[in-house]
């Protein structure tokens, strides 16, 4: 998991390289447009003020951005990019707020709790059936941590490959929704080759300027942890959900 040590490396690699790539990578932009008036010139100079007047400590420790792929648990056909913002609370546990895009009109879109392989194997049956494993998207190329060296990344990526995820989704804004329509959703990552979407894939790897496929053969040497059984549990037809109670549909 990834600890406070390897933590802090990235963001020293970070500031090191901003100047020269940028820690963010290529933009992306939110696919839709939030209703409502324009923004007031009191609100923006509020907004200026509070910036510059409070302290945000759980925002600024928000300093890893990792981008990914995920797809409704029980519907691999919808899939979308996950632009994860990630800090680690200790060596075992680490969270994110995950956004549709990497720029200021960002809409949040949902969060991921990550925990190392001990504190998943501590999970009750029931409990393990709503996460997911990492091994396949830090093998195959797809989770990566844009703007940073490619040996901290490489780093980053062994300490995550053997974790568990369990997310969800609160604004659906693939889908067209200019609000955050219906209930939560649990999504899941892949498992396997030929699942994600290759488009998906291009599309991103196009805009930030990386080749995933480069990056699958630069990580052959991490170590491929046998997966708990009680995770990806959508393989095996266990598939839960909450029923949205207005109709919606995801």
């Amino acid at each position: 998991m990834p600890g406070k040590s390897v933590h802090g490396t990235w963001a020293m690699f970070c500031a090191a390289t901003v100047a020269l790539a940028g820690c963010a990578g290529g933009n992306s932009h939110s696919p839709v447009d939030a209703p409502g008036a324009a923004k007031s010139p009191t609100t923006a100079t509020l907004e200026a003020g509070a910036g510059i007047m409070q302290n945000k400590p759980p925002l600024q420790a928000l300093d890893t951005y990792l981008d990914g792929f995920h797809f409704y648990n029980g519907r691999m056909s919808g899939q979308m990019e996950a632009h994860h913002y990630c800090t680690a609370l200790n060596e075992e546990v680490f969270q994110c707020a995950i956004f549709d895009a990497n720029t200021a009109k960002a809409k949040l879109m949902g969060v991921e709790y990550i925990i190392s392989k001990r504190l998943f194997e501590g999970l009750p049956a029931a409990e393990k059936q709503l996460w997911h494993s990492h091994v396949h998207e830090v093998k195959s190329g797809q989770l990566v941590a844009p703007g940073i060296p490619e040996v901290a990344e490489t780093r980053l990526m062994k300490n995550l490959v053997g974790t568990y995820g369990k997310t969800w989704h609160t604004w659906h804004t693939e889908q067209g929704n200019a609000l955050p329509y219906g209930v939560p959703q649990l999504m899941m990552g892949f498992t396997a080759d030929g699942q994600v979407d290759s488009q998906l894939v291009h599309e991103r790897d196009r805009r930030m300027g990386i080749d995933s496929e480069e990056k699958k053969r630069a990580r052959e040497s991490i170590d491929a942890p046998a997966i708990d059984p009680g995770a990806d549990a959508w393989q095996k037809g266990k598939i839960w959900q909450i029923k949205d109670p207005t109709g919606h549909a995801h």
